[in-house]
């Protein structure tokens, strides 16, 4: 068996793909900007239909949307016709998506979605389809041929639906001023959603557990706290302000230096500056801050006074980093 060159097949489905992805995007028209103001201003769902491949694109799409602050769901035709109906309103924007506009299990219920639904969107490659005729707003995306030699299986075509529903998202996205925290609130379970909702209070620690003690401490009662606590560190204080710290890295050059651990006060070894960070900043930021001064502890202040330390061990236990 001739040896089948995979790398050309595979670099000429995607030049053809991108090409096309490029095409539509000139293709756009006032009818984007058109949907773009519905959904926008509308007080429903962005209910999304497609059936087969259609219908796979139709669940990304919408997820998207609704990951991005534009409330959607999919729902499948066949599904539609037998009770899902009903989760439509006359407040909803329905767009459904057809290659060819003639998709039978759509055309069999567009009355009902006529009754159901606010408007009707279409996205197909003919406006001039069953579907596009029935529609409010007509979506046309043109593709030359798809990628699969034999032009049947849908892959240029649905990647030209999936690139759209981007575009969709994204043009909505920032349209409403999308930040952030509101993405976060949107995967709070996620890696990237803790990395945008936690705080530094969120994690660090306060209270009795902030390993402390006195300036005037003799060096071997406050390695007693440190090890105590478990941090590796202790805040050095006169009466309730920080003025300095001491760590591990503070009793190896004491160590080094032969210093007397139980003659020595811990004001005279201890390091006078510090890197602090503010309880209510995101707790990524205290791992950039750590990371670029290769250190493994922040001083957590509030109003110049301390509430608390978080260390690089609690970012990596809360999947921060």
């Amino acid at each position: 068996m001739k040896k089948y060159n995979f790398i050309s097949s595979a670099r000429r489905t995607l030049k053809i793909e991108s090409e096309s992805i490029s095409s539509i995007s000139k293709q756009l028209d006032e009818s984007f900007t058109s949907l773009c103001d519905k959904v926008i201003t509308s007080k429903g769902k962005f209910v999304i239909m497609g059936v087969g491949k259609s219908g796979h694109i139709a669940q990304k799409i919408s997820a998207t949307l609704s990951s991005t602050g534009t409330p959607s769901i999919f729902i499948h035709p066949t599904e539609a016709a037998h009770g899902d109906m009903g989760l439509i309103n006359k407040k909803d924007i329905v767009m459904l998506i057809s290659n060819s506009g003639e998709t039978d299990e759509i055309i069999d219920i567009l009355n009902s979605l006529k009754r159901h639904s606010k408007e009707i969107v279409s996205l197909t490659s003919n406006n001039k389809s069953s579907i596009a005729k029935f529609a409010d707003i007509k979506i046309e995306l043109k593709s030359k041929k798809e990628a699969c030699p034999l032009n049947l299986a849908p892959t240029t075509s649905t990647t030209n639906a999936l690139a759209f529903g981007d575009a969709l998202a994204i043009a909505l996205l920032e349209a409403k001023g999308f930040t952030k925290n509101d993405f976060a609130s949107s995967h709070p379970a996620g890696k990237l959603g803790k990395k945008l909702i936690t705080q530094v209070q969120d994690l660090m620690h306060k209270g009795n557990s902030i390993p402390k003690v006195s300036q005037n401490t003799v060096l071997d009662k406050a390695l007693l706290e440190i090890t105590k606590k478990n941090l590796g560190i202790t805040l050095v204080l006169d009466k309730l302000k920080v003025v300095g710290i001491f760590t591990d890295g503070d009793l190896r050059r004491c160590i080094n230096n032969k210093i007397d651990i139980q003659k020595t006060k811990i004001k005279d070894v201890m390091t006078k500056s510090y890197k602090t960070i503010s309880s209510k900043s995101l707790a990524v930021d205290a791992a950039k801050i750590m990371e670029k001064n290769k250190i493994f502890t922040l001083v957590v202040l509030d109003k110049r006074k301390y509430v608390g330390v978080i260390s690089m061990h609690d970012l990596v236990e809360a999947r921060i980093l």
